[in-house]
């Protein structure tokens, strides 16, 4: 069973995700952008997903430093919604497969 907690911080991650999009959206709307503000904009998003994985750099678990070096590998190559699809398997089969 999921822990309440676990599911309220993903509600509030993805909600702040959303947010981060619909604000920069509403904000700028009647505003024309340059390329540098647009690559910002884009980048928020990321930025939020950075700091709900950011904690597992300094974990002892085996599984989850190994997961993170296959999520790095595949931010090199390929989008980013391949990347997290990846890296949530590698971490959901490697929590799974070693202790």
């Amino acid at each position: 069973m999921i822990h309440p907690a676990t599911v309220l911080a993903i509600v509030l991650m993805a909600s702040m995700t959303y947010l981060t999009r619909i604000a920069g959206y509403l904000v700028l709307r009647h505003r024309t952008l340059g390329t540098r503000a647009i690559t910002v904009l884009e980048a928020a998003p990321g930025c939020v997903l950075i700091a709900v994985i950011a904690p597992r750099f300094v974990s002892n678990s085996l599984a989850d430093i190994l997961a993170l070096l296959i999520t790095l590998v595949a931010a090199i190559r390929l989008p980013m919604l391949a990347t997290v699809i990846i890296g949530v398997v590698a971490a959901g089969v490697l929590r799974h497969l070693l202790p």
